[in-house]
């Protein structure tokens, strides 16, 4: 599991470093949001590097960076995508306009689990050990999970429904007050994070050649 939530850093790390150079030609809210991208990006890969062990884990650090993700996130980052800004230097797909309240779904999962990451920062991370949510909020937290610890999962995975757009954990994140995040390490949450930023990418940017 351990190389699994490795992998998921640096697959999200790889897609916000990707958008951080291409502001190439970006001027006016297109150049804003490629800003936002990479201070976004700036701070997963400090706290990428402290969770796969690569520097030493400085809670403060983490606190913000998810500050940083958190102010970029929500309302703050659907407000830079309106319609008919898709200029050339854009990385957008159109599917961002035509599939809005999926973008709009990661984008307040994305800011609920800023937030859960910020209150989880004290709590450290849980390495060499498995980094599921489940085995994160421990069996005591069972009634938070609901029945059977799928609250959280959804029917078809972490990311929820199908793809994980608009249904299942999205959803779920996004009706569970933050504090409940609190209790869980940090790198669980983290790797929830992570995941957010990755499957948005894979269904919202536009990759370049």
């Amino acid at each position: 599991m351990k190389k699994r939530f490795i992998f998921v850093c640096a697959a999200a790390l790889t897609a916000l470093s990707a958008a951080a150079l291409a502001h190439g030609g970006a001027t006016g809210i297109v150049k804003e949001r490629m800003d936002a991208m990479s201070a976004m990006g700036a701070a997963v890969k400090s706290i990428s590097m402290m969770m796969t062990g690569a520097t030493s884990y400085d809670a403060q650090i983490v606190k913000s960076g998810a500050t940083v993700i958190q102010s970029h996130a929500g309302d703050a980052l659907t407000g830079l995508f309106p319609e008919g800004s898709q200029q050339m230097a854009s990385e957008a797909r159109p599917e961002i306009w035509s599939d809005w309240q999926d973008f709009q779904t990661l984008s307040l999962r994305l800011e609920t689990l800023a937030q859960g990451l910020k209150l989880a920062a004290d709590n450290g991370p849980m390495h060499g050990s498995d980094s599921g949510p489940e085995a994160m909020m421990g069996s005591s937290d069972s009634k938070m999970m609901g029945s059977g610890g799928s609250m959280m999962m959804g029917n078809s995975g972490m990311m929820g429904e199908g793809s994980g757009m608009g249904s299942g954990m999205g959803s779920q994140v996004m009706e569970m007050n933050p504090e409940q995040w609190a209790n869980m390490p940090v790198d669980g949450v983290f790797n929830m994070l992570t995941q957010t930023c990755s499957a948005c990418h894979t269904r919202f940017r536009l990759e370049k050649k």
